[in-house]
């Protein structure tokens, strides 16, 4: 393996939800590599604030939007990236390859920023994400399944997944020719070779399965020789920055030892996830003393009543948190609840997008944090990756770093405002499909105690 620098920035990476942005960060920082996640592109004089960090990310929405707005968006992020002079740039996807030729396009990403190649890694194992001979498996609470049965997945309601094989998939959104690395390429210690041979073939995107360690470490190599070879553009989920460290922890990297996540009197969470994982986390939350907040997302379509909606809810929220409960807020308790198709009626009849509907949603809960972290509230939670990005910037946070590790893809952050003197704020952000049936109990009370009880 190529030995790592002893300075300087290793990964630059943007997402393409904020979730997955922040999981990155997560994996590296917890390994023992300063990060930052910034909202938006930096100035010089908000970078200099984290010049310590050796990875550098930006979060973004790019999952939610046509290959138009990449067209118009992502050069002068790729570019940021680039100028970072980290030997890797990542183009964040998810994990379950939420992507469609209209939407979220990940072909297209990759056409924007590819250079001679670039490979494609979206297995994630620690998180329950397997990739084999091209085909991706996910784990759900029934088990696990091919991507394209998957009970969430393959019903997704904007970028549902009719296939597993990846290459198929991205054939659609991409005239690049892509190749695969095999798992058994990797556990036979043959991943260099079979790179040069997809490339040989004409491969511009090489996708590479993912399994176990070895395969981990193996494709984790062959990737950062590459990289260290010359500055390379890939893409992929944290899978990505899970086959680094590994490769890194290899050569004798050690990480710091684990953060203990201390508990709090109250928290507020706010979900725009429609994901049955996190309707279960609901309903624990409930069994557990939450104060549940039904928010009619069906009033996002009415700037107005919107706004009446936002404060309507605020003030609930207060007078919970006013009695030592934690509020949570939440516009929908699963894919069956009525809810949702009532939402959706009226942003169809008003002619209201999809993504719009979300963005006023993410801009609404926002409003209603800002005003809870003004009333004293310290630590808070928002489920939902479109939500998330679009709340965050609400709030007016210019940059996250990550503290403590929750579960699996969903860390404790610290939360930077542009005012660096404003009093410290916590925030967890989850995917849908993230955190185990107890999370929003896990981060009220802290870990230790959850674990010993507490939900």
């Amino acid at each position: 393996m190529t030995p790592l620098p002893d300075q300087g920035p290793l990964v630059a990476w943007y997402g393409d939800d904020f979730t997955g942005a922040a999981s990155v960060m997560e994996v590296l920082e917890f390994a023992g590599f300063a990060s930052v996640l910034f909202i938006g592109l930096p100035d010089q004089a908000l970078m200099s604030r984290f010049s310590h960090c050796r990875c550098i990310g930006f979060a973004g929405d790019a999952r939610t939007r046509p290959p138009e707005w990449m067209d118009a968006h992502l050069p002068a992020i790729y570019a940021a990236l680039r100028a970072t002079g980290a030997p890797l740039v990542h183009y964040k996807l998810c994990s379950t390859f939420d992507s469609a030729p209209g939407t979220g396009s990940i072909g297209r990403a990759a056409e924007l920023g590819i250079g001679d190649w670039a490979p494609l890694v979206t297995a994630a194992p620690r998180i329950g994400r397997w990739q084999v001979f091209g085909n991706l498996f996910a784990r759900h609470p029934g088990g696990i399944a091919r991507l394209d049965r998957h009970p969430t997945m393959s019903v997704h309601p904007v970028t549902p997944m009719d296939e597993s094989d990846l290459v198929r998939h991205l054939a659609c959104q991409t005239e690049l020719p892509a190749g695969l690395v095999t798992i058994l390429d990797l556990q036979s210690g043959q991943g260099a070779a079979a790179l040069k041979r997809e490339r040989a073939r004409g491969a511009r995107i090489v996708s590479f399965d993912l399994m176990d360690s070895a395969s981990l470490i193996e494709a984790g190599g062959v990737i950062w020789d590459e990289a260290m070879k010359s500055q390379l553009f890939a893409l992929g989920s944290q899978g990505l920055e899970d086959a680094l460290i590994a490769v890194w922890h290899a050569a004798g990297h050690r990480a710091p030892p684990p953060q203990q996540v201390a508990g709090t009197g109250r928290i507020a969470v706010l979900s725009g996830s429609c994901s049955p994982d996190t309707a279960r986390q609901i309903e624990a939350a409930a069994k557990a003393g939450f104060d549940l907040i039904h928010i009619d997302a069906a009033l996002t379509i009415d700037a107005s009543r919107w706004n009446e909606e936002c404060t309507r809810i605020e003030r609930m929220a207060r007078a919970s948190l006013d009695r030592g409960v934690s509020p949570l807020i939440h516009s929908a308790l699963g894919p069956e609840d009525p809810a949702i198709a009532a939402a959706r009626a009226a942003q169809h009849a008003a002619g209201q997008s999809a993504r719009d509907a979300a963005e006023a949603l993410g801009r609404g809960f926002g409003r209603i944090l800002g005003g809870l972290y003004r009333s004293g509230l310290s630590r808070a939670v928002i489920a939902g990756g479109d939500t998330s990005s679009h709340a965050t910037a609400e709030l007016g946070a210019v940059a996250v770093t990550a503290t403590a590790e929750i579960a699996p893809a969903v860390p404790l952050l610290n939360v930077h405002f542009a005012d660096p003197a404003k009093p410290p704020f916590e925030l967890v952000v989850k995917g849908g499909q993230m955190g185990p049936e107890n999370l929003f109990g896990l981060i009220r009370h802290g870990k230790e105690a959850a674990t010993a009880g507490h939900a």
